[in-house]
């Protein structure tokens, strides 16, 4: 969704297709919980150092709290300082209303906090980087990504 959202931001996309505003959310869209990339990489590596041959643990990665569409809308408009249509469209099949992750476990046992636990943190560092990489990966032009 940040990267679509993005993309007309830039002038890539002319508007965002929103699937279903009548969502039994606060304001009708899906609510789903948004991890930042260096956040999702960390708790993986947790993950892996944690496993050994005879291990089976499962952990759920993400926040524990949720953004619905519009919110992220918002906060991609907020970012940008920029107008980002809209269209809405009909529901997908399937699509569930919320999905948000417990992460307790990954927290407790391998001491997994987020380092960007808001969206407009999230939304902030997708920002920079797809200002600077407009075309994605593939533009080269840009060099190589740095942290």
């Amino acid at each position: 969704l940040i990267p679509l959202l993005l993309q007309v931001a830039l002038g890539q996309r002319d508007r965002l297709m929103l699937f279903g505003d009548d969502y039994p959310t606060p304001d009708g869209t899906c609510i789903r919980d948004y991890v930042h990339t260096d956040d999702l990489a960390s708790a993986h590596l947790l993950a892996i150092t944690a496993t050994t041959p005879t291990t089976a643990e499962v952990y759920n990665i993400g926040t524990g709290n949720g953004q619905s569409v519009r919110q992220v809308h918002r906060a991609c408009e907020d970012v940008t300082g920029r107008k980002i249509p809209l269209q809405v469209v009909a529901r997908r099949p399937g699509d569930a209303p919320a999905l948000v992750a417990d992460p307790a476990k990954l927290k407790t046992q391998l001491g997994w906090q987020p380092k960007h636990p808001d969206i407009r943190a999230v939304v902030e560092t997708a920002w920079t980087w797809h200002q600077r990489y407009p075309k994605g990966y593939a533009d080269k032009a840009a060099g190589p990504a740095r942290a």
